[in-house]
């Protein structure tokens, strides 16, 4: 009987071009999801010197063809308050509705919409694209 072991040899796998592929297409979707933002309605703001950083509790957008939106669902005006009502009564600290207005917007519309966030407590900021000057 022959009980000696027979040499085998050792199966591998050379995973070092994989592991490049993976770490490219890490950092694709990385830069991609930081990149892409689904609560976006496009708008052309006017445009500031200073930055208007403020902490958003809830978004409300005007876009040109005056139509209103708390993030990206419409609502009418007469609605907006009933609306915002209930997402600013979360709110522990001071409230805020950041207004997204297209800049072709009129500003009564913009005013109306500040109007309802005081009556209901919250500060409002309108949002503007900082101008590299």
């Amino acid at each position: 009987m022959n009980l000696r072991r027979r040499l085998r040899g050792n199966a591998e796998v050379h995973t070092g071009a994989l592991n490049d592929i993976l770490f490219i297409l890490l950092l694709f979707f990385l830069i991609v999801s930081t990149l892409a933002n689904p609560n976006v309605i496009k708008l052309s703001q006017p445009k500031a010197k200073s930055d208007t950083k403020a902490k958003q509790t809830v978004v409300v957008s005007i876009d040109a063809k005056k139509q209103i939106y708390v993030g990206t669902s419409p609502v009418t005006l007469p609605d907006l308050k009933s609306k915002l009502q209930p997402i600013l009564a979360k709110e522990t600290d001071q409230p805020s509705v950041v207004i997204n207005a297209d800049k072709s917007v009129p500003v009564e519309d913009v005013v109306a919409v500040m109007r309802v966030a005081r009556e209901l407590g919250a500060k409002s900021v309108l949002a503007v694209d900082k101008s590299g000057q």
